[in-house]
């Protein structure tokens, strides 16, 4: 009993031995990855993201250093915007540009910019009335995102874009809609929060449906 007992006490430690240097060898990776994701960000990303990501580089971008934005979307989905960026926009594809190893290091070093966990209440299931959220869109949201979502050049993303739209799910369009982008002029617009727009939840919806409609136009 005292040998099965001391066998399995040695193979604990050796467990936990073992945890321990994977635990530093992925700490180190990751390290290497950020640090490598962060020359690719200076080289191609910072003068239209910032230097600090959040939107404010020479040419028109977007902040993406934005913990309401970085709460709502994967890794992979920061991925495929890099990747296939947004056609007839300052956004670019670097798919044909950037390495699949320099594609994952950027992502590493933007989600290393996540320093918050946020659980946004968003409905389960999104189905509205694309008239009515038309409506309400070129009540509130179209002089900053245009006509039919074609978006305006440092002032709101094209909502219509054929890769925002394919690469964005209903949940995530309805969190910016809702919750905007702290620090951005895309303030918060759903009611009961603190931005100036007091959207219905419904209404919200109705956008969001509207916004998925113009996929097929």
């Amino acid at each position: 009993m005292k040998k099965i007992l001391y066998s399995l006490y040695i193979i604990i430690i050796i467990g936990i031995i073992i945890c321990i240097i994977n635990s530093d060898l992925f700490n180190n990776e990751k390290s290497k990855a950020i640090a490598a994701g962060e020359k690719v960000y200076n080289q191609q990303c910072l003068i239209c993201h910032g230097e600090t990501g959040r939107g404010e580089g020479k040419n028109a971008g977007t902040a993406i250093n934005n913990q309401n934005y970085l709460n709502a979307v994967s890794d992979n989905d920061i991925y495929n915007s890099i990747k296939y960026g947004r056609e007839k926009t300052a956004m670019p594809s670097y798919g044909p540009r950037l390495s699949e190893n320099d594609l994952n290091n950027l992502v590493a070093f933007i989600r290393e910019w996540q320093t918050e966990e946020i659980d946004f209440d968003v409905p389960k299931t999104i189905a509205g009335n694309p008239e009515n959220g038309e409506r309400v869109y070129n009540l509130y949201c179209l002089s900053c995102h245009g006509e039919a979502g074609a978006g305006k050049l440092k002032m709101g993303t094209a909502l219509a874009n054929p890769q925002y739209l394919k690469y964005t799910t209903d949940q995530q369009i309805w969190i910016g809609t809702a919750y905007g982008r702290e620090g951005t002029r895309m303030s918060a617009s759903l009611k009961g929060l603190d931005g100036i727009r007091q959207i219905k939840e419904s209404d919200i919806t109705d956008i969001v449906t509207y916004i998925r409609s113009l996929e097929n136009k």
